[in-house]
């Protein structure tokens, strides 16, 4: 039996290296299995919610879209498109909010921190707060929805969101009958998030990530700043709590970390440590780097990808929005 799954990528901001280990490398590999059909798409309605700059949201797009295509993602074996090629989504997201309770939207984590937020610095709890941030969770349930997804990998803080999809989806099903498909949060325990230059989770957020295809120079730099403890040249050196050998990990094969191990116990220099760390993830990225680099110069090339990424949702969107329109009782347009 095919199991349909979706996997959505917020355009805001140049994916880091904790983007590629923590979801790129995995999702491309997961999209590869046998009896797997997968959809991924660009969420640009979603980057509109934190980005007001429609430049970045541009180019934004370009990279993200240029990065999952040079780390190996195959369009012709995929449907890889952008979200706000697909109109259908935001017609299903308003037939959602009108079965939608508030009182679950209210209890969204983004929304719940916003207004805590606020009223710890005792201004009104929904000061600032736009519809957007607010009704995130409907736009995620209509994208999901849509292409009858079975399967949608998330990390555990994104758990919540398909949970209230699934409810969602219950309470349309309840008034109008068995039309939507109700998916299940595919969490993978095993990929944990990448450390960045400070120990930190690795985070646009926190400025201490390492670009994807950083230029080699920048990348040997940003690795030279990770922070390390002061142990000498010789000194035993503990592993599993190092932010360097967990990115070290992270690209090499298990030769070469149990290697790498090693290495740390017997007091390797920290300076050579992270030369091997360059030298570990530039042999990963350089070929890719290659492939992206000719993929930006080229934005014609992608965009007629996801053009024809887009007419295959839409092929399966609209009748199956057609079903639903005549359910609730609005003209059935095919």
């Amino acid at each position: 039996m095919t199991r349909r799954v979706v996997t959505g990528i917020t355009t805001s901001g140049t994916p880091h290296l904790g983007n590629y280990a923590g979801a790129i490398r995995p999702a491309i590999a997961a999209s590869r299995e046998v009896g797997v059909e997968s959809f991924f798409f660009l969420a640009d309605y979603h980057a509109l919610i934190n980005t007001a700059d429609p430049a970045q949201v541009r180019r934004s797009t370009l990279e993200i879209a240029a990065a999952w295509l040079a780390a190996g993602l195959d369009p012709d074996k995929v449907c890889f498109y952008r979200q706000s090629d697909i109109p259908e989504v935001l017609e299903l997201a308003w037939l959602l909010a009108c079965v939608a309770n508030k009182g679950l939207l209210n209890r969204a984590h983004a929304y719940k921190a916003a207004t805590e937020r606020n009223s710890a610095a005792g201004a009104e709890p929904d000061a600032g707060v736009s519809m957007g941030l607010f009704m995130y969770p409907v736009l995620m349930a209509a994208d999901i929805l849509l292409i009858k997804a079975n399967s949608v990998p998330v990390g555990r803080d994104q758990l919540q969101h398909i949970e209230m999809a699934r409810d969602m989806a219950e309470r349309f099903n309840h008034r109008y009958g068995e039309l939507l498909a109700l998916p299940k949060a595919a969490i993978d325990e095993s990929v944990a998030a990448l450390p960045g230059l400070d120990g930190r989770k690795m985070s646009k957020s926190y400025g201490n990530g390492i670009a994807l295809f950083a230029p080699v120079p920048e990348l040997r730099k940003r690795i030279f700043s990770i922070v390390t403890d002061s142990r000498a040249p010789g000194e035993p050196k503990e592993a599993d709590g190092s932010a360097l050998f967990r990115l070290y990990q992270a690209f090499a094969t298990p030769e070469e970390t149990a290697q790498m191990r090693r290495a740390f116990a017997a007091g390797i220099a920290w300076g050579e440590a992270k030369q091997a760390l360059f030298e570990r993830i530039e042999a990963t990225l350089a070929p890719m780097r290659s492939r992206y680099e000719s993929l930006v110069a080229d934005a014609g090339a992608i965009e007629k990808r996801l053009q024809q990424g887009a007419a295959r949702v839409r092929a399966m969107a609209r009748p199956f929005l057609g079903e639903l329109r005549a359910a609730v009782g609005l003209s059935k347009r095919s």
